[in-house]
């Protein structure tokens, strides 16, 4: 395959950005996509240019690390993760413009690499529950209803790759945050902080800058794992539960 790229270059977070244009040849549609642009970057060292800082890790659509806008849709035209989309969902002779995720919460910080650390900071905020140091506990001392850990376990696959954040109109991170409540808020682990988990965690997320969620559903749709939008729903009938009770005390 011969592909036309145009990638977003940007020397620093200071620095102002532009798309360049390359070509590249000889391109296997079992190739992935980040695969794609190694081979990319191996003719831009060859020919002593500087080469295209973009952002992996596992490259096994676990840890997130992967993050780019592929012809405007977040991850590209699949439903999965940058590292596990391959060059068969593109044409011979196609035209890819390959961008950095878009948000005033993560800021760029080279070419197609952007600062995502105020997810860890809304992770530090309530992102965890009290446990006992010691020995590890009998696995069924605390037993968990079905439909309880099967909630649990579909928001606990959230992986933080920001997806949900570079689809959204707003720049909102409901669906990251409200996954990041909802699996925890369920078990009866999560108990002890369950109402201070959500009210710090979306105060956190407010203070990062991210946008305000208006139910576009364009989150939900951009998640490689399938994070439902009523995931947001329930957070908030927490965040309202929350409130409520620390109105009374």
């Amino acid at each position: 395959m011969k592909l036309t790229l145009r990638v977003w270059r940007q020397k620093n977070a200071d620095a102002d950005g532009t798309m360049s244009t390359y070509e590249v040849d000889g391109i296997s549609p079992d190739m992935s996509f980040l695969e794609m642009l190694d081979t990319l970057n191996e003719e831009l060292i060859l020919k002593g240019e500087d080469p295209v800082a973009f952002d992996h890790d596992c490259r096994e659509g676990i840890c997130g690390a992967c993050s780019l806008v592929i012809n405007g849709d977040a991850h590209g035209p699949e439903r999965t993760t940058t590292c596990q989309l391959h060059m068969r969902s593109f044409r011979d002779g196609d035209t890819i413009d390959v961008e950095p995720w878009r948000a005033s919460a993560f800021p760029v910080v080279k070419d197609l690499v952007v600062d995502r650390s105020a997810f860890d900071r809304i992770i530090q905020a309530g992102g965890y529950i009290t446990a006992p140091t010691g020995s590890a506990p009998e696995a069924h001392a605390t037993p968990v209803p079905k439909p309880d850990a099967d909630f649990a376990f579909e928001h606990a696959e959230c992986i933080g790759c920001g997806a949900c954040v570079a689809a959204c109109p707003n720049g909102a991170a409901m669906l990251f945050t409200s996954a990041k409540v909802n699996h925890l808020n369920v078990l009866p682990q999560g108990a002890p902080e369950r109402e201070t988990r959500v009210l710090d965690m979306v105060a956190q997320m407010d203070e990062e800058g991210f946008g305000g969620c208006t139910l576009a559903g364009e989150c939900a749709t951009a998640c490689p794992k399938g994070i439902p939008l009523t995931s947001i729903t329930g957070m908030n009938k927490e965040w309202l539960r929350a409130t409520r009770k620390a109105a009374k005390r």
